[in-house]
């Protein structure tokens, strides 16, 4: 099997619980080398990996074949770019960036210099969003007309890292929980018509927006997405509902809180929710009415990395491209946009 030797631009919470995991449980992906500037973390778990203290070191090794930009979101663009003109496959986290100009700019310079990019769109693999999609998919709720989709929490504290709280390119929920709901609406509904935004600033002493709805706006349908940080009693994070039916879902992937508890994706019981968890879909087939709690699919971040390694050894599309970046930052620019304005932004112009 052929080998990818993959580099992590940081080795926080990020590198250590999202991707270092699944990088040295993948058999054809090796975790390579980390860029760490004075500390040496990575080696604590995983000691062969090599570690480089500059980012021209780490990108001037001709044996690295994929660069995981995992370092604040403001820097996403520049290290991304840094990482692709230097010929190199890359990943990104998202946010993409922190504009469409800057999106569209990575996308090119990938196929400028024949590289693959790829976003890390990580929620694509969970297991309660892989379920609602597999609801839609296979017609259960028939033509939809509504959705609404919620990434909630409830926190009034500030992040202890300052670059979350602090206003600048790329900072706010908006492009952190708000990227993970607009990629999700995208796969299952495709690009919208129009866009309608309204984003505040609601904790105490706040300086970024904590707090969005955004209303997708289709021929026939309509999706709202919505995240705030003050919600103690959290609605379901996925309420779909069609012609036929409804299906009901919360946001109850155990995916993260499994991999900061540091257990492995390899674990048998990996990615699989409680039966308490399990979405209720009310629907009717065959004259039939139906009114039940469906098992979730399993969630597999493992999927995302397979996707990777697929596109690297075999010349297939990244799971995530540039172009879904490029689609999640218009609805991001035409959100803050709609905001700021007061009104409804049609992507297709005026």
């Amino acid at each position: 099997m052929k080998q990818i030797n993959a580099a992590l631009c940081s080795f926080g919470m990020s590198g250590w619980v999202f991707h270092a995991p699944f990088i040295t449980c993948h058999p054809g992906i090796n975790l390579y080398a980390v860029w760490e500037r004075s500390k040496s973390l990575v080696h604590e778990k995983y000691p062969e990996t090599k570690i480089y203290r500059t980012y021209e070191e780490l990108l001037s090794d001709p044996a690295i074949d994929l660069v995981v930009v995992n370092t604040p979101s403001y820097t996403h663009y520049d290290y991304a770019k840094q990482a692709l003109l230097a010929g190199k496959n890359t990943l990104v986290e998202k946010p993409f960036t922190a504009s469409l100009a800057q999106a569209k700019e990575l996308n090119q310079l990938a196929m400028d210099h024949r590289v693959k990019l790829c976003v890390f769109q990580n929620r694509r693999y969970d297991s309660d969003f892989k379920t609602v999609k597999s609801i839609i998919d296979n017609h259960w709720l028939g033509e939809i007309l509504e959705a609404e989709l919620h990434y909630d929490r409830y926190n009034l504290q500030l992040s202890p890292k300052a670059h979350k709280e602090t206003p600048g390119p790329a900072v706010g929920v908006v492009y952190d929980l708000g990227a993970h709901l607009i990629d999700q609406a995208l796969v299952l509904f495709g690009m919208p018509d129009k866009v309608f935004a309204d984003i505040m600033m609601t904790r105490p002493n706040s300086q970024v927006d904590d707090y969005f709805e955004i209303l997708l706006y289709y021929p026939k349908m309509r999706v709202r997405l919505k995240s705030g940080y003050q919600v103690r009693e959290p609605f379901p994070s996925f309420v779909i509902h069609g012609s036929a039916g409804s299906f009901l879902k919360t946001r109850s992937d155990v995916q993260e809180a499994d991999l900061q508890a540091k257990k492995s994706p390899k674990d048998l019981d990996w990615g699989i929710e409680p039966e308490s968890a399990h979405g209720l879909l009310h629907t009717e087939k065959d004259d039939k009415v139906i009114r039940e709690y469906i098992p979730s699919l399993r969630g597999n971040y493992m999927e995302l990395y397979d996707g990777i390694y697929q596109a690297l050894t075999d010349h297939q599309e990244m799971p995530v491209t540039g172009v879904d970046g490029i689609r999640v930052m218009t609805i991001i620019e035409a959100a803050k946009k709609s905001s700021d304005q007061k009104k409804v932004i049609d992507l297709h112009g005026e």
